[in-house]
């Protein structure tokens, strides 16, 4: 290890605190770092644009989620922190009961020996949490705590315990055997095993796919390298990367790695662990946005295993505007399971429910085609509405969201009835059928669009082009869509098939209603929820509420 490495030590203050759960809740009520978050955080709540229930960081910029983690009853959120006396990449923290209401923790993870500590994941054991992260300029390295909020953390021998091979580049790169980046890392027997993201040069002519390099260790700390750790991956695209991984069981008997790649973005592939090659089977693979990543798209995933072999999961969003003091924030937390052996389901996780306030519920609202209808009951940027539609024989579906009286400004959601991909053909198509000649085209999917071309007149909001995914869509039900709107964010879930999420600014004090429009024939939304949301952050801490 480089002696000159030490020079990375972080000028943020430092603070350790008492392993005992009533000491650490009382050297949190003044601890120095949480009182100057609180004001921050209460000075940027007047930012029209700053959202009030996702997650965002109380200082600073914000990037990668990582090490979701659910530990004594609590679930933890770590994520690249950006501390303003030293902006280099520390690990934050926050805090929650519910995985809806967030509380700021102070920064655990500093830099040194690393210049900035990057990406990873967690492992949770019965009496203590394991970090694994990328330090650049060193390597992979591991942090453990035990005490009741996870507020101390040790590094592992305080120096890399998987070394990069050229300590000058962020990634390290030996295109003869593996690249050191993004670790994750779980258990099986009595080995630890971690991948790490990279790329291998075996595509057309040499070019870059994604990959990830597996390493064993009985100790944590001396690692064995292993091999490439997916094969018969025939989905990711020439040029992915294999960035922070998270493997994890899913379903009765499958396993699902997410990642993301820094050319297309947040993906999934569910498939089969062989245990005894340590090796994963590839079989299905979806994407987890719809367009590029940046600007205003979703990004980094950080994901854990919960009960009934589901997966918690959340995204941080990349910015589409300049704001001061403040960036990126996290989507809402979804929850992944798997029905049969390659279909994912996914919806809102946690607590989603506790945020609703004024509910206005309407019946058989009859859209007739071709012309526009303003539902001027709702007037809001800041609720959840959730709709049922039933599209008749109406092609296209249009809601306006962000909406400003002269429309000047709105984000149109659009639904394309059976325009999509034949994906449902391809899922139903079997063996015995082509033998017999008998190939019946099956219902196509059908997409729906996220179009932020009139989201804002402001001069300095990074367009993009629309947002496009894909989702069943039988014919004789109708579609149920979840949509969450928070001042800057546009998250919706379709059924419990697809979620797709936008960041949009819309800059006139009027851009919040909602109008509906049918091309060609007629639809009716045949019931309408809609609730205004409470700000997470107004409300009182639940940690001053333990009763201890």
């Amino acid at each position: 290890m480089n002696k000159n490495l030490n020079k990375y030590i972080s000028k943020v203050p430092f603070y350790k605190f008492s392993p005992d759960l009533k000491k650490q809740l009382q050297e949190l009520e003044t601890n120095p770092l949480l009182q100057r978050m609180k004001a921050v955080r209460k000075e940027q709540s007047n930012d029209p644009h700053r959202p009030s229930y996702h997650y965002v960081n109380p200082e600073g910029n914000l990037n990668d989620p990582n090490g979701l983690c659910y530990w004594k009853g609590l679930w933890h959120l770590f994520y690249q922190a950006y501390p303003p006396e030293d902006t280099r990449q520390h690990w934050g923290h926050a805090i929650s009961d519910d995985l809806i209401h967030w509380e700021d923790l102070p920064y655990v993870i500093y830099p040194s020996p690393e210049r900035c500590c990057y990406s990873g994941a967690t492992l949770v054991e019965e009496d203590r949490v394991i970090a694994i992260y990328h330090g650049t300029e060193a390597g992979n390295m591991i942090a453990i705590s035990t005490d009741p909020l996870l507020l101390n953390w040790e590094k592992l021998t305080n120096s890399p315990i998987i070394p990069s091979n050229n300590a000058n580049k962020m990634i390290a790169y030996d295109q003869d055997k593996y690249n050191v980046f993004d670790p994750c890392i779980w258990k099986k027997d009595e080995y630890y095993y971690s991948l790490s993201g990279g790329v291998q040069t075996t595509g057309p002519d040499g070019k870059y796919v994604a990959a990830d390099f597996l390493f064993r260790s009985k100790d944590l700390i001396s690692w064995e390298f292993l091999h490439p750790f997916v094969e018969d991956d025939i989905f990711t695209l020439v040029g992915d990367d294999g960035a922070c991984p998270y493997f994890w069981p899913i379903g009765e008997n499958k396993h699902i790695l997410l990642f993301f790649s820094h050319m297309s973005g947040g993906q999934y592939i569910i498939g089969d662990y062989d245990k005894n090659r340590d090796k994963f089977l590839a079989k299905n693979h979806g994407l987890c946005n719809f367009g590029a990543s940046t600007p205003s798209g979703v990004h980094a995933p950080s994901a854990t295993p919960t009960e009934n072999n589901g997966i918690a999961l959340i995204f941080n969003m990349n910015a589409g505007k300049k704001t001061k003091g403040w960036n990126q924030i996290m989507t809402l937390p979804r929850y992944l399971e798997l029905e049969g052996n390659d279909k994912l389901k996914l919806r809102p996780a946690g607590d989603v429910e506790s945020l609703r306030t004024e509910q206005l519920e309407l019946k058989n609202i009859q859209v007739l085609p071709n012309n526009e209808l303003v539902v001027e009951e709702i007037s809001s940027n800041c609720m959840e509405m959730k709709l049922n539609i039933n599209l008749k024989n109406c092609s296209i579906f249009d809601i306006n969201v962000f909406r400003s009286k002269d429309k000047r400004e709105f984000t149109k959601v659009s639904i394309y009835k059976d325009m999509g991909f034949n994906y449902t053909f391809r899922r139903n198509l079997n063996i015995e059928d082509i033998k017999a000649n008998i190939i019946t085209p099956k219902t196509r999917d059908s997409i729906i669009s996220i179009d932020s071309s009139f989201s804002s007149i402001s001069s300095d909001v990074f367009p993009r082009p629309p947002e496009n995914a894909p989702f069943e869509l039988e014919d004789t039900e109708n579609v149920e869509f979840r949509i969450f709107l928070d001042k800057s964010v546009l998250e919706i879930f379709v059924g419990e098939s697809q979620c797709i999420s936008v960041r949009v600014y819309p800059e006139l004090s009027d851009s919040n209603g909602i109008s509906f429009f049918a091309h060609g024939n007629d639809a009716e939304i045949t019931n309408l929820k809609k609730w205004e949301m409470k700000n997470i952050y107004d409300e009182n801490s639940f940690l001053s509420r333990y009763n201890i």
